[in-house]
């Protein structure tokens, strides 16, 4: 399917500000003091591998290129085939960027790749760390290997687990009130009133509720153009049983319960005219 343009996430909107990149990255490595939002480089991958249900980061802090993936709270490990085109892609822009060749006999630098992958649903007996050999070679001994640490909500205050309960109370909010502007509302008001990436919601409300807002309406087009997809298909399969004698006219709508009265009667006709 063709990707989709709907504007950055909050995860991506909300990191792509560099005070909270570093309290990101600070999360992830409280030990380097001495890192600055200065010394953070965004190398984030734009409309290349997702089509933003899912959204990536990748920043260089030093010598370390950080890869993090969000995941929605369906797990997959398919997440670690992302991860891998991900960073494959992030060091191929790296090299153009630092004019590196590597057709040339002189050995490249690259930074070190740190991975992970943020889940914002519930834990449950899922894997800390999740790796390509593991879950699709049956933990043989492959020529390349991905490994992701992943995060899942905890106890601590840090700017990533504020993030992940965003997540989780958007996703209540909209059990409660559908895909509205509704939810939205509520989601922010409710993560304010519990100091939940307050700073942020405070001085970008309008601009969230503008980009969850795209990405429903997003969302909504896709669903719509999924439907139609499968209720042309069932048309069309109807329409061939039919024709091959597979079924009857009057077992259609036992076969194919998306089409309607209408649908079954625009299928006689055609039938009919077949014959």
């Amino acid at each position: 399917m063709a990707k989709r343009t709907a504007k950055n996430s909050v995860f991506l909107n909300l990191f792509q500000d560099k005070s909270y990149l570093l309290k990101l990255y600070k999360t992830l490595h409280p030990e380097d003091t001495a890192a600055t939002e200065d010394s953070l480089t965004d190398v984030t991958i734009e409309n290349v591998l997702t089509d933003n249900l899912y959204n990536d980061l990748g920043f260089i802090v030093g010598n370390k290129l950080m890869i993090l993936v969000e995941a929605q709270s369906t797990w997959t490990m398919n997440i670690l085939v992302r991860v891998l085109l991900y960073l494959a892609q992030s060091y191929h822009e790296y090299f153009q960027r630092t004019s590196q060749n590597y057709y040339k006999s002189k050995k490249v630098k690259m930074p070190k790749p740190e991975l992970y992958v943020i889940f914002t649903g519930n834990k449950g007996r899922k894997p800390d760390r999740i790796s390509l050999s593991k879950e699709f070679f049956e933990g043989a001994d492959i020529d390349i290997e991905v490994k992701a640490k992943v995060i899942y909500e905890s106890n601590e205050d840090d700017i990533i687990n504020q993030y992940i309960i965003f997540c989780k109370v958007f996703n209540e909010q909209t059990k409660m009130h559908g895909m509205t502007r509704k939810a939205v509302t509520e989601t922010i008001c409710i993560c304010k009133d519990r100091n939940v990436l307050r700073d942020y919601l405070l001085k970008k409300e309008k601009e969230v509720v503008t980009i969850m807002m795209s990405l429903f309406d997003e969302e909504q087009i896709m669903r719509s153009f999924i439907k139609s997809e499968k209720y042309d298909l069932a048309k069309e399969k109807a329409i061939l049983m039919l024709r091959d004698g597979k079924i009857t006219i009057d077992e259609v709508s036992l076969y194919f319960p998306e089409l309607l009265e209408s649908d079954i009667k625009e299928l006689e006709e055609e039938i009919v005219q077949l014959v």
